[in-house]
């Protein structure tokens, strides 16, 4: 076992080479799409497709499968009855995915009436990881693999944003408290006490430690480790920059009810203007030179391959 400190050294694409390379992508299937509207969604779809392809296929030599594959699977979501496994990355859509799915699964009738708590915690769906191995390759050979993305940036602040910059009964005790004692001088008792108040500083200081107090979340680990986009060939390659467009053509693709939209709402903190580039300016300009670097360094698998423009 490496220590933290020869992972941090290491190459981030070292990690990648000597894994198991899949079979050649299959072309999508079209036989539900109509009419010429998806054409721009398509030809992006079709880029993003042979980008990632291609990134891989740079970056992968000897074809073995170093990790295991329950582990692998573990944050892939299954809808049967539309044979759609769709990869959850968090802040990224994610829980009006799940909605979607939900519907698709015949669970609800709309997606705008199901609430947060019932998408996290209500355990409707199932992980493709709860199958047994037979099931869990038949799934994967078979049926139409998303993966929906986000600029790492972006996704780094609005995680923050969302998670201590409101209440947050777990974050907070258990994040909050671990940062604010380790990286704050001077705390005090209050802020020990509680866990809130976590400056986006504090944050990227943890987020950057080989010895962090507290483990990964996750809600900024990096796709790459989230759902392993070199290992598992995905068929359709979502973005939030164009979240709607995406999600609508891809409900096309797996034939979808027609009335079924991907919901346009904002799922927590309504009021909160969006995580932009603007915003993330913002937040950046509380980290040294160095420090924006080396996020940037911790995100440099996620924008190579998802081909990100280095902020």
């Amino acid at each position: 076992q490496l220590s933290d400190q020869q992972k941090m050294s290491e190459s981030p694409l070292s990690r990648f080479r000597g894994v198991y390379l899949p079979p050649a992508l299959h072309p999508l299937n079209k036989t539900f799409v109509k009419g010429g509207k998806w054409k721009n969604a398509d030809s992006a779809q079709e880029k993003r497709r042979s980008f990632l392809r291609d990134f891989c296929k740079k970056y992968n030599s000897r074809k073995k499968l170093q990790t295991h594959l329950v582990h692998l699977v573990s944050r892939i979501y299954v809808e049967d009855r539309h044979k759609v496994l769709y990869c959850e990355v968090p802040k990224a859509g994610c829980s009006n995915w799940k909605r979607v799915l939900m519907v698709l699964n015949g669970l609800a009738a709309s997606a705008h009436n199901i609430s947060h708590d019932d998408v996290h915690y209500g355990k409707h769906l199932r992980k493709l990881d709860s199958y047994d191995l037979k099931g869990i390759y038949t799934r994967l050979n078979t049926y139409t693999k998303t993966i929906f993305v986000r600029d790492p940036m972006e996704r780094l602040v609005s995680a923050f944003r969302d998670k201590f910059e409101h209440p947050n009964s777990y974050y907070h005790p258990v994040f909050g408290k671990a940062i604010i004692k380790k990286y704050r001088q001077n705390a005090n008792e209050e802020a020990l006490k509680t866990g809130s108040g976590v400056k986006f500083k504090e944050f990227i200081q943890y987020l950057l430690d080989s010895h962090r107090p507290v483990g990964m979340d996750i809600h900024w680990e990096q796709v790459s480790k989230l759902c392993y986009p070199c290992l598992i060939n995905y068929d359709f390659i979502g973005k939030f920059e164009t979240l709607e467009e995406d999600a609508n053509y891809f409900l096309q693709l797996v034939g979808a009810p027609a009335e079924l939209k991907f919901p346009k709402f904002k799922d927590r903190h309504s009021s909160d203007e969006r995580t932009s580039a603007e915003v993330v300016r913002q937040y950046l300009k509380e980290l040294s030179k160095e420090e924006r670097q080396l996020t940037y360094d911790f995100y440099y698998l996620d924008y190579l391959m998802f081909n990100y423009t280095s902020p």
